[in-house]
C-alpha cells in the first residue's frame, strides 16, 4: 500500500511539472543564452507593400517569437506623421505581433515608414531589434532615396557617456516660403547614441533639414529651450545623400519676464531671452527714487533703492508695482516687497587665495558698485605699502579689479575701509582686510597658438575645461595668442567669430532663418603641464566652421571696444 501511494504521489508531482512547463509563455530553463533578436516575418499587406488602399486604418507586423514594445511612444517615429494613432499592441504583455491602428486617411501617391528605433525586444530576454523600418506606398512604387550623417553638440566636444544622454533628432519639412518649425516635420528619424542617423524612403522634392535634441520628445522642436541644427539652404533630393552632418546650438528665446524676487539693495527682475535692452518704471508713487541696472544681453535686472528711506516693505509687505520695456516686449508686474533687515553692502575674495602670477585681483560685491575711493586703500607685503590701480569692471558692475606688480611667492594684504565702497544708496558699513599670496611660476604651463586663414572677423578664444566649462578666453583677431601661467590640466580649445561684429556670439534663430554665428573647435585635446610650453598650429581652412553645416555654455558677455 505504501509503494502504491509513494507511486501516486510521483505520477501526480510529474504530471504537475509538465503541465506548468506548458503553461509558461518562452524558451525552457536550460541551455544557452538566447542572444537572437526577434526575426520579422510579414505583415497584413502583401508582399510588395505598394499600390496600398488610402483607406486602411491598421497595420500589423508578425515575428517568429513573442515581443514586447519599450517606451513605444518615444521610439516610433511615422514619416509623413499620421495624427490620430488610436492603439499600439502589445502593451506590457508579450504577443507575437505589432498592431498599430488609426482614424486617418492615407495620403494618395505617399510612402509611409513606420521607424520603431529600438522599441521592439523579445519578451524573454530582451534582445533589441534595433531600428527596425517597415514602409508602404499608396502609390504604384516605394520610395527610396535616404540622406544619412551624424548630429553632434556644435559647442564642446561630447564623450561618449555624454552623447547617450541626447535626444537627437533629424527632420525634414517641406520647403516654401514658410515653415512652420512647430509642427513635427514630414519626415522624422531619431539619431543612436553616436550621433548616426538614417532618413529613408524619401521621395524626391526640396526640403529643410533641422536637427534637435528632444528633450521633452514629443518630436517638435521647442525654440529656445532645446539645442537645434538649421540649415538655412535647402536640400535638394534628386539622389541619395550621405554624410550631411549637422551641429546643434542653443537657439534664441523669445524675450520675457520670468521672476521677481528680493535682493540686497532691492528687486531683481529675471528674463528669458538676453534682451538687449530693458528699461523699467515705477507705477508705485512710493517708489519715486530707485536706480535701474542692466548689461546688454544679461536676463537680470536691478531695480535698486533705499528701502529704509522710502519707508518701503518695513513692517509688512508692500506691493510694487514696475513695468518694463524689454527689446520691444512691454508689460506692468507687480511684486509683494518685504525688506531684509539683514541686508548691506558685502564685498569679497573672488579667486582663490593663492593665483597665478600676472593676473589680478578680483573683488566680488552683492550689489553694483557705483564708486569706491581706493586711494584710501592700502596694500601691503612683507610691512611695505605696495602701489596699486583699481577700478569697477567694465563687464560686470558687481567686481572691482585690483592691479598691482604682484611678485611670485609673495604674500600680500589689501585692506577696504569702511564707507569706501558705495551702491547706489548704500556704503560699505564695515572694513576688510584680504590676505593672498601669488604662487610659483613652476606651477603653471603655458601655450601659443599659431591660427592659420583666421576669420576675418574678431573671435573669442576659449579654453574649455574638462567640465566643458570657460576656463579662460580673449576677444581678438590675432593670428598668434600665447597664454601663460595655465592651470595644468586638459583642455578644449574653441573659437566663437562676431560674424556680424555686434561684440556677442549669436544663437540660431530658426524663426527667422538665421544659423549661429561660426564655431570653431580645435581637433584635439590640450594637456598644459608645469613648466611647459605647449606650440600648437591651426589651419581653421582644414576645418569648415561647425556652423557651416548647421549647448552652455554660456555665450559670451559683450566686450568692450
Amino acid at each position: 500500500m505504501q509503494t502504491f501511494r509513494m507511486k501516486k504521489f510521483l505520477f501526480l508531482f510529474l504530471i504537475s511539472i509538465v503541465l506548468f512547463s506548458c503553461a509558461r509563455v518562452g524558451s525552457p530553463v536550460g541551455g544557452s543564452k538566447d542572444t537572437i533578436a526577434p526575426n520579422f516575418l510579414g505583415s497584413n499587406l502583401d508582399s510588395a507593400r505598394v499600390n496600398v488602399p488610402t483607406s486602411l486604418k491598421e497595420l500589423r507586423l508578425d515575428f517568429d517569437e513573442y515581443i514586447t514594445l519599450k517606451e513605444i511612444q518615444k521610439n516610433l517615429n511615422i514619416s509623413p506623421p499620421i495624427q490620430k494613432i488610436k492603439r499600439i499592441l502589445p502593451s506590457s504583455l508579450g504577443n507575437k505581433f505589432i498592431l498599430i491602428q488609426w482614424d486617418d486617411s492615407l495620403q494618395a501617391n505617399t510612402t509611409y515608414n513606420f521607424n520603431f528605433g529600438n522599441a521592439i525586444a523579445d519578451l524573454n530576454e530582451g534582445n533589441v531589434l534595433p531600428y527596425f523600418n517597415y514602409a508602404f506606398s499608396t502609390g504604384d512604387k516605394l520610395d527610396e532615396l535616404y540622406i544619412s550623417g551624424e548630429v553632434k553638440d556644435g559647442l564642446a566636444k561630447t564623450d561618449e557617456k555624454a552623447a547617450t544622454k541626447k535626444n537627437y533628432v533629424v527632420g525634414l519639412y517641406k520647403a516654401s516660403d514658410s515653415v512652420d518649425y512647430r509642427k513635427k516635420p514630414y519626415y522624422l528619424t531619431k539619431a543612436d547614441a553616436d550621433g548616426y542617423y538614417e532618413l529613408n524612403y524619401l521621395s524626391p522634392g526640396t526640403y529643410r533639414i533641422v536637427a534637435f535634441d528632444d528633450d521633452n520628445q514629443n518630436s517638435v522642436m521647442d525654440l529656445g529651450k532645446e539645442a537645434v541644427a538649421f540649415r538655412k539652404e535647402p536640400v535638394v533630393l534628386d539622389k541619395s545623400i550621405s554624410g550631411l552632418n549637422l551641429s546643434v546650438y542653443p537657439t534664441k528665446k523669445a524675450v520675457k519676464q520670468t521672476e521677481i524676487k528680493e535682493i540686497p539693495g532691492g528687486i531683481l527682475m529675471l528674463f528669458e531671452g538676453k534682451p538687449t535692452k530693458v528699461e523699467v518704471l515705477s507705477v508705485t508713487d512710493k517708489l519715486n527714487d530707485y536706480k535701474v541696472t542692466h548689461q546688454p544681453k544679461s536676463d537680470s535686472v536691478n531695480v535698486l533703492f533705499d528701502a529704509k528711506k522710502l519707508n518701503l516693505g518695513q513692517d509688512q509687505m508692500e506691493r510694487i508695482q514696475l513695468s518694463y520695456d524689454a527689446d520691444g516686449k512691454k508689460d506692468t508686474v507687480q511684486y509683494s516687497y518685504r525688506y531684509n533687515k539683514t541686508n548691506e553692502l558685502t564685498i569679497s575674495n573672488a579667486k582663490s587665495n593663492v593665483f597665478a602670477p600676472n593676473q589680478d585681483f578680483v573683488i566680488s560685491a552683492n550689489m553694483p558698485v557705483e564708486k569706491i575711493q581706493p586711494e584710501k586703500w592700502t596694500l601691503k607685503s612683507d610691512s611695505i605699502t605696495r602701489d596699486f590701480t583699481a577700478k569697477i569692471s567694465e563687464t560686470n558692475p558687481k567686481q572691482i579689479i585690483v592691479s598691482s606688480a604682484f611678485e611670485v611667492g609673495k604674500k600680500y594684504q589689501l585692506t577696504v575701509p569702511k564707507n569706501t565702497v558705495s551702491s547706489f544708496y548704500e556704503v560699505l558699513p564695515k572694513s576688510y582686510q584680504f590676505n593672498f599670496e601669488i604662487d610659483k611660476a613652476e606651477n603653471y604651463g603655458s601655450i601659443t597658438l599659431n591660427l592659420e586663414n583666421k576669420p576675418a572677423q574678431k573671435f573669442w578664444l576659449q579654453f574649455l575645461s574638462e567640465k566643458n566649462e570657460i576656463a579662460f578666453q580673449r576677444f581678438t583677431d590675432a593670428a598668434q595668442n600665447k597664454f601663460t601661467e595655465i592651470k595644468p590640466g586638459k583642455y578644449t580649445i574653441r573659437i566663437l567669430v562676431d560674424n556680424n561684429g555686434n561684440g556677442f556670439w549669436d544663437e540660431a534663430d530658426v524663426s527667422n532663418e538665421t544659423s549661429a554665428e561660426d564655431v570653431y573647435l580645435f581637433p584635439k585635446n590640450i594637456e598644459i603641464r608645469p613648466l611647459w610650453e605647449n606650440v600648437e598650429t591651426w589651419n581653421l581652412n582644414e576645418q569648415s566652421p561647425v556652423t557651416s553645416s548647421s549647448t552652455t555654455p554660456t555665450p559670451p558677455v559683450k566686450t568692450p571696444k
